[in-house]
């Protein structure tokens, strides 16, 4: 019999999510639900969830999600806090304490503003600002680790099967207008809280079903531009590609799954000129940015969600539909708990992006 450990699953981890069109907020019941058909492409070693729309009261803040070793680390990243945001609540998040959840750390939730008069002397916009801050958290305060930091959304993970980690978290009594989930089964890299998905950095949140075999390349590019990736982890590597090319280097959803996703040279000859030229082109600025080896990821951001394959679709994805609904998971069983009547059941090619948008307004 293998021990654990000694079993490799190369087609383990879940992904799934939900998402209304309308913006209508729901909670988080069904999403952990949908998690239950996928339990076995978990391990146990990692679980957690997005939710967008969480946090409608406090929507003009940063809201930090914070784990601590022990309080001195939390005092120290407290002091450093009070030097760059305004502090506007700090509160523990709420847990149910379950059996299935042990060496809980400390966890922490700060809804901040950063401070303008350091805003206006480093002379950065606002999300860069919160951006190296968090990076300076992460890499500079042991024993802190910020892993959720955008506006009116949180993340939600632990070491753990992703529905237990909901129960831990008490997510039935959040509501949000999207959410993603994710069940853990770590292949080359550790089971550890800081590890499980989603990774997220500002709005942007990734679950992951894959091995990156770029993982080098993409991080020793990636590094160049200030992100810093300690957490043991490839999937962490997408989130900051994320932010980079959409938020920094302003592509949209689709160009920006042209570049991770990119068409093969022999594919790029075969479209018409025009398009033809813009795939040349992202291909030929951004090669180090291509993700190769095989992955299902789900991109969550404020007012939306992006669900991507690999090129050569090496793990599986479903999507569906039902009135203002989109579903998105591993496997079609994961959509029917969250909807028995889903409609328009589709498995995405290879490289083609899913993009749901929220009517605008409506987040």
């Amino acid at each position: 019999m293998l021990l654990e450990g000694q079993a490799r699953i190369p087609s383990g981890c879940a992904i799934s999510a939900m998402i209304s069109r309308e913006g209508r907020r729901l909670s988080g019941e069904k999403i952990i639900e949908s998690m239950k058909p996928m339990h076995d492409r978990s391990n146990g070693l990692g679980g957690g969830f997005a939710a967008y729309g969480i946090y409608p009261e406090y929507k003009d803040f940063y809201a930090f999600h914070i784990f601590y070793n022990d309080n001195s680390d939390r005092e120290e990243c407290e002091r450093f806090l009070r030097e760059m945001f305004e502090i506007v609540k700090a509160e523990t998040i709420p847990i149910r304490k379950i059996p299935e959840i042990t060496n809980v750390p400390l966890i922490w939730r700060y809804f901040v503003i950063p401070l303008r008069s350091v805003l206006s002397r480093l002379q950065l916009d606002e999300k860069e600002y919160v951006a190296r801050m968090v990076m300076r958290i992460n890499t500079g305060i042991k024993g802190a680790y910020v892993f959720s930091s955008g506006k009116n959304m949180g993340v939600f993970k632990a070491v753990g099967f992703p529905e237990d980690v909901g129960r831990f978290y008490r997510l039935e009594e959040y509501e949000g207008y999207s959410w993603t989930a994710h069940g853990r089964y770590p292949t080359n890299t550790p089971g550890w809280w800081g590890g499980a998905h989603p990774f997220a950095l500002l709005d942007y949140s990734i679950v992951h079903n894959g091995e990156i075999s770029s993982y080098d390349a993409n991080r020793r590019y990636i590094e160049m531009f200030g992100y810093k990736c300690t957490l043991q982890t490839d999937t962490e590597v997408i989130t900051y590609i994320a932010d980079y090319l959409i938020r920094r280097q302003g592509l949209t959803l689709k160009e920006t799954a042209s570049v991770i996703a990119a068409p093969f040279w022999s594919t790029i000859d075969s479209r018409p000129e025009r398009e033809r030229e813009q795939l040349n082109y992202l291909r030929t600025i951004y090669p180090s940015l291509l993700i190769t080896g095989p992955f299902s990821i789900i991109l969550g951001f404020e007012g939306g969600l992006m669900a991507l394959n690999d090129r050569l679709k090496l793990r599986s994805m479903v999507t569906a539909e039902k009135n203002d609904m989109v579903y998105i998971a591993s496997e079609e069983a994961a959509i029917r708990v969250m909807e028995p009547d889903a409609e328009n059941i589709y498995a995405p090619s290879g490289g083609e992006p899913v993009i749901v948008n929220v009517k605008e307004g409506a987040y």
